[in-house]
């Protein structure tokens, strides 16, 4: 799912990273959290999206607050074996993902929960090669989006901006945003 050292694309992309919120955005968002990885439902048309950002030599980072973790409401194991299964659906059509942020913390524990920009930061300080102006979030809570544009990204609120992420990335892709 990704390390330290985000790796620069062998060829270089429209963006350089394009980082993606996880429930909602790529899966259905449910109530509560995603414990079993059979509950776990690529949203139509997302890992398509994926395989294309994938495709056009952007890096994909997912961006996910897990709470849950905190709360003892989701444990590591299953945190684990739910990405795990967000990674072989995505393959089975072509998708991956380069990376993965997440925040285990509470509200007001930290500098990395949305909409507070650390997982953002680390991102981009592991990959030195990235700038922020090249770089874009889509998400579907105004907080996955806020720290993103503050840090001079593109950002789609979807819902909002754009109904879907496939659709948000036909926008990202179609040269007309350019970063």
């Amino acid at each position: 799912m990704g390390g330290p050292g985000l790796t620069r694309p062998a060829r270089s992309g429209p963006w350089d990273i394009v980082f993606l919120d996880r429930d909602g955005t790529i899966n259905v968002h449910g109530p509560g959290y995603v414990r079993d990885p059979e509950g776990l439902v690529l949203l139509p048309g997302a890992a398509q999206a994926v395989a294309r950002l994938n495709e056009s030599g952007c890096r994909v980072v997912v961006v996910t607050n897990q709470r849950g973790l905190a709360t003892g409401a989701l444990t590591w194991e299953q945190w684990t074996t739910v990405m795990e299964r967000m990674c072989v659906l995505l393959a089975a059509e072509g998708a991956h993902v380069d990376a993965v942020e997440m925040c285990p913390h509470q509200y007001d524990e930290c500098a990395c929960r949305k909409p507070a920009p650390g997982m953002f930061l680390r991102a981009l300080a592991d990959a030195p090669w990235a700038r922020a102006e090249r770089c874009a979030m889509i998400g579907d809570m105004p907080s996955d989006v806020a720290p993103a544009r503050a840090l001079g990204m593109t950002t789609f609120l979807l819902g909002h901006d754009v109904p879907t992420l496939a659709d948000a990335v036909d926008a990202l892709l179609d040269g007309s945003l350019g970063p």
